[in-house]
């Protein structure tokens, strides 16, 4: 698993942890819902304020969401080929 793979399940494992939907999310963020979903999926990257304005939302930190990331990509035995 890729880093941006890891951060895309990280914001969507802390955004159901949160009980709270996409389209709530992405209306907090300032962001589309399909915008959110395709993060979510890693079929996108997303810039430092995208994320910023989802850690926001959440009532996180970017570096928490960063951190899980770092640590689930590295988890993953596939991640280091």
């Amino acid at each position: 698993m890729t880093r941006i793979e890891a951060l895309g399940v990280v914001i969507r494992d802390a955004r159901t942890r949160l009980n709270i939907s996409q389209e709530k999310l992405a209306e907090s963020a300032k962001l589309h819902r399909n915008a959110l979903g395709r993060i979510e999926r890693s079929e996108v990257g997303l810039n430092i304020n995208t994320l910023w304005l989802i850690a926001d939302a959440m009532g996180m930190t970017a570096s928490e969401l960063v951190q899980k990331a770092e640590i689930l990509a590295a988890d993953d035995p596939a991640s280091a080929l």
